[in-house]
């Protein structure tokens, strides 16, 4: 597999999630997908002042733009991806939304938060962690039923491959800011 392209913004944002987001655990546990691992990513614990949120938000949003992904508002699946949402939506002046785990039952009894996509709005995935991309494929079904277009998913830490071949069936480009490799931890397997 050749290297992604990484933009100069991103040994900062690798230092931040390698020195804070990541903890290597002597007894395994379970990840989001079911599989175990001693390899723990924390990845708010990694941006949880605005100053760490930034360094983060400015790689990925540099990222999109080295991989020519243009787009009009950035979210994912609350809570993994709250806060890069709202820090890449400051670093860029783009709107941020937050797709719901359940449907409010009041008000507008809506499923996305935020800004209000529309037909043809063009969204950015994003997520803290991503083991098999089970969480934002949820996110992406609720963007486009809503009409709005993945122009592109890039979470902040990926451990494996399971992810990107996921979305590269639904052909929306993955990229990745640290992934397993970088981090030099085990991947999660592909179930």
């Amino acid at each position: 597999m050749a290297e992604q392209q990484r933009p100069d913004t991103w040994q900062a944002a690798f230092d931040l999630i390698r020195t804070r987001g990541h903890e290597r655990r002597d007894e395994p546990f379970r990840l989001a997908s079911g599989q175990l691992s001693h390899d723990y990513i924390d990845g708010k614990y990694a941006v949880d002042t605005g100053e760490r949120l930034t360094i983060v938000s400015r790689a990925v949003a540099d990222l999109a733009a080295l991989n020519g992904i243009v787009f009009d508002a950035v979210g994912g699946l609350t809570m993994g991806a709250d806060p890069l949402a709202h820090g890449v939506a400051m670093v860029t002046g783009k709107a941020w939304f937050s797709v719901r785990k359940e449907q409010k039952s009041r008000g507008r009894e809506q499923w996305i938060e935020g800004t209000r996509l529309q037909t043809g709005t063009r969204v950015l995935l994003v997520d803290d962690v991503i083991s098999t991309g089970g969480s934002t494929e949820i996110a992406l079904e609720r963007v486009t039923a809503v009409g709005a277009v993945p122009v592109g998913v890039i979470p902040m830490v990926d451990r494996g491959d399971v992810a990107a071949r996921r979305f590269a069936q639904h052909g929306v480009p993955f990229f990745a800011l640290v992934s397993y490799r970088d981090l030099g931890i085990e991947p999660v397997a592909d179930v």
